[in-house]
């Protein structure tokens, strides 16, 4: 249901017509209104969206295309053994299985575990508020706020709802979670029709979500749960649709690919078959052997395990994968769309400059005293900080004044605080009155510079007064200019000495100078900015701040390097067509400044429609629906709000934009690493087919069996496979720009490479050692002896070694597809050698133990077997090295 309330009308409207609409008062509702109101607008709080259940999130692993080949390779291998028992094929048939039960329950678990945390959207509204209801103030749950209710706000609150304020003393809210600006921005009662079109610029609305820093006030609200602007942000974040990364895009194509390629050529092999007269069944057989041979069962769970392995890695480099797919997604984005508070900033306001006695003072850690003594007086006195430790500890309030007060440093005690001036919108400066005991004492007044110079007639050169004549106001107003072009917040500084019994008036004052604030940059971001563009990435700045504050941070940390970078703000962006925004991306440097939440979401979809792979970085609740949108969210993990973090694919640990670099570099090197198990893997599909193509074509005995080929496919070549899936990234790797969109994980070269070169080689290998051990044991063309014939036996077992042997050469030679293997050191890799081990037990366990032989028809091969098939395995790696060599001088 939904239920119209006043809204935006109500920024029009005076506190007391405000009260009128929402059928409330001063003395705010009765009980059973409240209980009413309640049963018809709900609780306060956002609606959890309709979760897929547990179990179809787990049916959906056991499904997607590739699992539905292995589940048909079961099927047809339990048919075979239905009508031919004894063949091995049920064992087939579990073993694949097995596969897909283990590798859909691990991707299950980790999906699960990513998505166990709390419930964000809810977490970050308040728990309790004060709320005055019959003219009694209670603590009352958050979540039983209605529209009517009057709260009481103070310093430190968090609003818990939409509220228009009735009564405010020195209000400032931090609006960063909804607009990405780290700048406080004053609230009031007063009524400006021109802003109220815009809720978050509304001076006398508080926004659910956002941070009283200063102040105190009472609101009556006139919005709760999804209706507040808090809520509306959510559910643009809930409705946005979950996006396949490339990665899933490029496994669903090796898959279909794969399928498509297996099953045409059992039938086509089926047909061969039926011409040349092999019998049904001897037929069938024979059909799903190729079928086996061609379908790469280890491939799925190599991908998940590497996926797995590089999450671990990133995680020790403080980005924390939330899906696994997001790793090789990451080293694919060609654009990162960053926010600036929080992310490129450490969103704390410092003093960067001075402007003081006619000249610019950088700030550093030891500021040169002497000279600026009246302005850190200013700065140390005027303020509305507390001090819930005594003036001894740290203050609590405004940000900018804390900065001011920290900047004072130590002062002499010029009096006690006897009275204040507050701060306004109309004023837009503060004054506080410090008296001695005698009653003599002082005005300290700070504000915009455009207000405070026009009340001063004189300015401080040192401890000297000077007249502030024109040529004094045109130093200060260049100082000014200059200062808040460099995106800086400028506020001047003023005093005047208080006669015993004098007036507090703000008049005749005396300019001790400017200061000019900044929320500074991280320390690593520009070094991580320079690496992006190396790597060939393009970096936007995309923030709520103003168009000054964004070009001046752009440039200090290198995301702007020319002279005129296009600068659109959010209304130019709402004002443009989708095919006009695409055209402003093509300008060389672009940013946006003053954007909301939807039109972050519009620039991300611009980007996408470009064909550009989009990462997105935020820390607030604005960036939620652009971190969902996105190809890839990066959220920041101590700084940002739930929200965000519920809404991206990796949360880094560290907040430091430094830490996405490494994230980057090492998702490349998660697509390089798959390529280069993916070319190991399909290296052995050649020497598993070409042994069936013999036995239909040339009436020999069948060189290797089904359940020999999956002793390859998911025993010895799944940990070397494994192994080059956890290479780590090679030194080169940020040195190159994003690969194509269109780059192809399977690729016509990768194809060619293992079926027409290294395959091939295997293949010679492996049946040159299945007709040695025959040819030894008295063999003749045409005889085809039974399967249970120790000569046979050892046949098939030659040739499955010989392929196993090949593989351990194999893997050196795929850790690059041109470097040569003696480039990468031996003892880099752990987990290649433990691999490499592994495969080499399990080989002699199969051809050497009761159970080996039994479980994959083999038999115990002499040395001189061995003997013969290593040259054929040196040989693979000598050739590719030799094509490598020749590459390499072609490429030159």
């Amino acid at each position: 249901m939904n239920h119209e309330l006043p809204g935006m009308s109500i920024a029009h409207q005076t506190h007391e017509a405000a009260l009128s609409a929402l059928g409330s008062s001063w003395q705010g509702l009765a009980g059973p209104e409240v209980k009413r109101r309640l049963a018809e607008f709900g609780p306060n709080q956002v609606e959890a969206t309709a979760r897929e259940p547990l179990w179809l999130l787990l049916l959906r692993e056991f499904s997607h295309f590739f699992a539905l080949i292995l589940w048909l390779a079961a099927g047809l291998a339990f048919l075979a053994e239905h009508f031919e028992p004894g063949q091995g094929m049920a064992e087939l048939g579990l073993a694949i299985v097995g596969v897909i039960v283990v590798n859909g329950c691990f991707s299950f678990w980790q999906a699960y575990r990513a998505e166990q945390a709390l419930d964000a959207l809810r977490q970050l509204l308040p728990q309790r508020v004060n709320v005055r209801r019959e003219a009694q103030v209670a603590d009352v749950d958050a979540a039983e706020l209605v529209p009517g209710d009057v709260v009481l706000l103070a310093e430190g609150s968090k609003v818990p709802a939409d509220c228009r304020i009735l009564e405010s003393w020195g209000i400032r809210v931090n609006l960063a979670t909804l607009t990405g600006e780290s700048r406080p921005k004053v609230r009031s009662t007063e009524v400006d029709v021109a802003l109220a079109n815009d809720p978050l610029s509304a001076r006398s609305l508080l926004l659910a979500g956002t941070l009283i820093v200063a102040g105190e006030c009472s609101a009556v609200v006139y919005a709760t749960g999804m209706r507040t602007e808090f809520g509306r942000i959510a559910h643009l974040t809930q409705t946005v649709g979950e996006t396949e990364s490339p990665l899933q895009k490029e496994i669903r194509r090796v898959s279909r690919l794969v399928a498509l390629l297996a099953l045409g050529l059992g039938v086509l092999f089926f047909a061969i078959g039926h011409f040349v007269g092999l019998p049904f069944w001897a037929n069938f057989m024979f059909a799903i052997g190729i079928i086996v041979a061609n379908v790469p069962e280890g491939l799925l769970p190599t991908v998940t395990l590497s996926l797995a392995l590089a999450t671990q890695r990133m995680a020790k480099r403080n980005a924390l994968v939330r899906h696994l797919p997001a790793v090789e997604t990451l080293g694919s984005a060609t654009v990162i769309l960053t926010d600036k508070t929080g992310t490129l900033t450490q969103n704390l306001m410092t003093v960067r400059e001075s402007f003081v006695s006619g000249r610019h003072h950088l700030a550093a850690k030891r500021w040169p005293r002497g000279h600026d003594l009246r302005l850190r007086a200013v700065a140390r006195f005027c303020h509305t900080l507390k001090f819930p430790h005594g003036l001894s500890g740290q203050p609590s309030g405004d940000p900018m004044e804390t900065a001011l007060w920290q900047f004072a440093g130590t002062i002499p005690e010029l009096g006690r605080r006897a009275d204040e001036i507050p701060f306004d919108a109309e004023r837009r400066r503060m004054s506080v009155v410090t008296r001695r005991d005698d009653g003599s004492g002082f005005l300290w007044c700070k504000g915009a510079p455009e207000v405070v110079m026009p009340l001063c007639t004189d300015w401080n050169e040192g401890e000297a007064p000077r007249p502030f004549d024109t040529a004094a106001q045109a130093m200060f107003r260049r100082a000014h200019e200059d200062m808040a072009d460099r995106g800086l917040r400028v506020l001047a500084l003023a005093w005047k000495p208080l006669a015993q019994g004098e007036d507090a008036v703000e008049e005749r004052l005396e300019l001790c100078g400017l200061i000019g604030l900044e929320d500074p940059p991280r320390p690593d971001v520009h070094e991580a900015v320079t690496r992006c563009h190396t790597a060939g990435l393009r970096v936007i700045m995309v923030t709520g701040d103003h168009p000054h504050t964004a070009v001046a941070l752009a440039r200090e940390v290198d995301v702007v390097r020319t002279a005129n970078p296009l600068v659109l703000t959010g209304d130019a962006v709402r004002r443009m067509s989708p095919a006009e925004l695409q055209l402003a991306l093509d300008a060389p440097e672009i940013l946006f400044a003053r954007v909301t939440a939807e039109q972050k979401m519009l620039v991300v979809e611009a980007l996408q429609h470009k064909g550009e792979i989009v990462a997105v970085t935020g820390d607030g609740v604005n960036d939620a629906p652009a971190l969902k949108t996105a190809d890839i969210g990066i959220a920041m993990g101590l700084s940002g709000t739930d929200v965000a973090r519920e809404a991206a694919d990796i949360v880094l640990l560290d907040d430091h934009f430094a830490t996405i670099v490494n994230a980057i570099e090492e998702g490349r090197a998660v697509f390089e690493n798959i390529r280069k198990f993916l070319t190991y893997i399909l290296t052995s599909n050649i020497p598993e087919i070409l042994p069936y193509l013999a036995f239909v074509l040339f009436r020999i005995p069948l060189p290797l069996t089904v359940i020999q080929i999956l002793a390859v496919d998911l025993g010895t070549d799944m940990l070397p496979a494994l192994a080059l899936g956890a290479e780590k990234p090679h030194a080169d790797v940020m040195n190159r720009p994003p690969r194509p969109r269109h780059e192809r994980l399977l690729s016509w070269s990768v194809l060619a490479r293992a079926y027409l070169f290294l395959g091939p080689l295997e293949a010679l290998g492996a049946l040159a050692a299945f007709f040695f051990v025959l040819e030894a044991g008295g063999w003749h063309y045409g005889d085809l002896p039974l399967s249970t014939d120790p000569l046979y036996l050892q046949a098939t077992t030659a040739c499955l070694a010989a392929i196993v042997l090949a593989q351990m050469v194999n893997v050196f030679v795929c850790r690059h597809p041109l470097l040569p293997a003696w480039r990468f050191p031996f003892f880099e890799n752990r987990l290649l050698l433990v691999g490499l081990a592994t495969e080499a037990l399990l080989l002699l366990a199969i051809v050497y133990t009761p159970l080996g032989n039994r479980l994959f028809g083999t038999a115990p091969l002499a040395a001189d077997v061995w003997l013969f098939a290593l040259p054929f395995a040196l040989l693979l790696g000598f050739a590719e090295e030799a094509r490598k060599w020749v590459n390499r001088r072609m490429s030159a």
